[in-house]
């Protein structure tokens, strides 16, 4: 594991800043897809040293905007900071040091991430303070989560658990393994969900068997209340406002059990409903009782979109006076007119996401308008059918490069292993201004 030499601070968590800077020493080649023939051989630093424009990489091509993606970072802390509750982004969403340092530097108090192998990723970036929303019962994984908690005694790590099996299973696993008791979030579910008791009274038990053992320590309360509604209508706020003072009432109940020690977290929060969560949960930092913290764990806010989470998030311009932007755009050319009013585009499912709601076809590079009809209706592994309408037949010509907006960051950066940051995306030909790394 990295040895922090060099410790960047962000709020009060750290990642190891000459770790993050290594990755622009490392070597380009035919890995890195849709990077120039020219930059094989180069560092990524000296590479950028050239200034690469983004008409030199070959298509398709994922890309982030630099000012769109500063300005959301800068955003969420500031919205954060003024609802008076913490931000430990999701790092899953990008798999991205070099953005981890980011959110860090703005502020965030930890990364939160799902599995185990992604939590030995941070940890090789000298991550601080780690939460993980999952359980952590593989052998494998949690032996090490124990020997890296030994080993560093600045390290901090939260994980799940929502069952008194779970529990048990980790005191087995820890039997013989670690010093340090690991701290324990309860996980609240709901009907139809995902992870998580679906009882209060079950969470309670779960607690009870944390505060029981040797090996851990019950740290708090958390769930996931987007897997509860999809959309902002009145039925579904209502879920998640019913789910979530669930939550509080948890938290309230093994505060007066005497099950905490002195502080406890009370986590939620995707990049759907975090106004909900600070509605319903903020109070519990200022009630009577255990010391609390509510952490949000949002991540897609960092590059935002221009699909799901442009319409449902509380941080769009229909909902705020400081909105955010997408910063992430899909770029694809034209390599088929085979009939009127299709053209095939040379991007598919291996290259963007898909998941929820297709590509969103903005404009030809050059800022040429496509006609507001014009849609993408279908993915196949490497090709997308971009249908025109009948009079605009013939306004995209066979190498035509196309503008595409994007929906859910969580499926666009697992496709990439190094993603173009560019300088503007709605300029004729942006620079090219840093490479992405990421590990999925």
């Amino acid at each position: 594991m990295c040895n922090a030499t060099n410790i960047s601070t962000g709020g009060t968590n750290v990642i190891d800043t000459d770790a993050v800077e290594e990755l622009s020493r490392r070597t380009l080649g035919p890995e890195h897809k849709s990077l120039p023939p020219r930059s094989w051989g180069h560092t990524v630093e000296s590479f950028l040293g050239t200034a690469p424009r983004l008409s030199e990489f070959t298509t398709p091509v994922l890309t982030l905007d630099r000012a769109r993606m500063a300005s959301n970072i800068s955003v969420m802390a500031d919205w954060t900071a003024r609802a008076g509750v913490l931000l430990a982004p999701h790092g899953k969403t990008s798999m991205a040091p070099q953005l981890w340092k980011q959110q860090l530097d703005a502020g965030s108090w930890a990364i939160t991430l799902a599995t185990g192998w992604q939590v030995q990723v941070a940890r090789a970036f000298g991550v601080g303070r780690i939460v993980l929303a999952n359980a952590e019962i593989d052998p494998v994984a949690l032996t090490w989560v124990a020997a890296e908690l030994d080993s560093h005694p600045t390290f901090e790590f939260y994980c799940w658990a929502d069952s008194v099996a779970t529990v048990h299973e980790m005191d087995r696993i820890l039997a013989t393994q670690g010093q340090r008791p690991i701290p324990v979030i309860v996980e609240l579910g709901g009907p139809h969900g995902r992870t998580g008791a679906r009882t209060i009274e079950e969470a309670v038990s779960v607690a009870r068997a944390i505060a029981a053992s040797s090996r851990l320590t019950l740290a708090g309360v958390g769930g996931y209340e987007g897997a509860l509604s999809h959309d902002r209508s009145e039925d579904g706020l209502e879920a998640v406002r019913t789910y979530l003072d669930q939550v509080a009432d948890l938290h309230r109940a093994l505060d007066a059990e005497g099950l905490y020690g002195e502080h406890a977290v009370v986590t939620a929060g995707g990049s759907a409903y975090q106004d909900l969560v600070v509605e319903r949960l903020h109070s519990l930092t200022t009630e009577d009782g255990v010391r609390t913290d509510v952490v949000l764990r949002s991540g897609a806010y960092v590059v935002h979109d221009d699909g799901f989470y442009s319409q449902i998030s509380p941080l769009t311009p229909a909902r705020t006076d400081a909105p955010l932007t997408s910063a992430m755009h899909g770029w694809a050319r034209a390599v088929s007119r085979p009939e009127p009013g299709l053209a095939l585009l040379d991007a598919g499912k291996r290259d963007f996401p898909f998941d929820e709601g297709m590509p969103v076809p903005q404009h030809i590079r050059g800022n040429e308008l496509l006609d507001p009809g014009a849609e993408v209706t279908a993915l196949n592994d490497q090709h997308a059918f971009l249908r025109l309408p009948a009079e605009d037949a013939a306004a995209l010509p066979v190498g035509s490069v196309v503008r595409l907006g994007l929906s859910h960051p969580c499926t666009a950066f697992d496709k990439w292993r190094l993603v173009p940051v560019i300088d503007d995306a709605d300029s004729d030909d942006p620079r090219v201004v840093d490479l992405v790394h990421t590990f999925f």
